[in-house]
């Protein structure tokens, strides 16, 4: 098995990046991370105003993936996700959806023990372990910040990448370029605070370029559910290119009418917001994998 270290830090995805390891296709990775705030904050910090904020949502990597061209997809199979033993939530004035709100910053530790967080005296909550920031190289040069989603992934906070799941995504350039970072312990979907129970941790992935196909990425399959994700200035657009996308892939994939799709989106599929903070808002269609059970699916 291979690993990254979570020293290999980007700040920007882009074909700019030199690679930090070389695989296979079809090679398992361990990507060590650190937290969206590059493990600044100790315990013993009381606020967040010491923070270098040239330095948050670090990705691991990136990762060349040999035979990955561009015109490729490139499948990241999650196979586990591991987090420490503390993290740590933040908001304050300009931050999240109550930032004009807030006069203060706030910052809160939560421990983990025996898969639970110790929220508060009151609440214990169990974790849901989930990526944050997940993203190719982008085309033609362009450089994105880790902190922002588009088509190329990056920071969509979408809970659904998680252990068991399948995100797809473009191969805009040679080897693809994959980062990954902004583990969360848990993540309301939303995100409003501006953070998730931010933490450090490692995500075991199995890399696979996937030829000959053309789908309306970012895409995501589970065990229940086909996802497609999207980002835009605002959630009504993203929800808006989210389902079109996924009638996109219905049409394609399955060679159903277009009108069947539609139909078959509003009888059964989901609209739920990823995150409403970044500079592009991400929201997500999910259509139970149940409804195409007569369908013979590639993933």
């Amino acid at each position: 098995m291979y690993k990254l270290k979570k020293h290999h830090t980007i700040y920007k995805m882009s074909a700019n990046n030199s690679p930090a390891l070389q695989v296979p296709s079809g090679s398992a990775i361990v990507f060590d991370t650190c937290d969206c705030f590059e493990d600044q904050i100790s315990l013993e910090d009381s606020d967040f105003s010491g923070i270098d904020w040239n330095h948050i949502n670090p990705a691991t990597g990136p990762l060349y993936v040999e035979g990955a061209q561009p015109g490729d997809l490139l499948l990241v199979h999650i196979d586990s996700i591991e987090v420490a033993t503390t993290g740590v939530m933040t908001t304050g004035p300009r931050l999240g959806v109550f930032g004009d709100e807030l006069e203060h910053n706030y910052l809160k530790h939560i421990s983990v023990e025996n898969d639970h967080l110790h929220f508060s005296k009151h609440i214990t909550l169990p974790i849901r372990p989930m990526v944050g920031v997940i993203g190719t190289a982008p085309a033609d040069g362009e450089s994105v910040p880790c902190g922002t989603p588009g088509q190329h992934g990056g920071n969509m906070d979408c809970r659904r990448i998680t252990t068991g799941s399948t995100l797809v995504l473009p191969v805009s350039v040679s080897g693809a370029l994959l980062a990954i970072g902004d583990l969360h312990a848990t993540m309301g979907d939303g995100e409003v605070a501006v953070c998730g129970v931010e933490i450090a941790g490692s995500v075991t992935v199995r890399v696979e370029v996937l030829k000959g196909k053309s789908w309306p990425v970012p895409m995501l399959f589970d065990s229940e559910r086909i996802v497609t994700i999207a980002s835009a200035q605002t959630l009504d657009e993203a929800s808006t290119i989210a389902a079109a996308n996924m009638v996109e892939w219905l049409t394609s994939e399955c060679q159903m009418a277009k009108e069947e799709a539609i139909f078959l989106l509003s009888a059964v599929a989901d609209v739920r917001i990823c995150q409403m903070v970044d500079p592009l808002r991400t929201a997500r269609v999910e259509l139970p994998r149940s409804s195409l059970a007569s369908y013979s699916l590639p993933l």
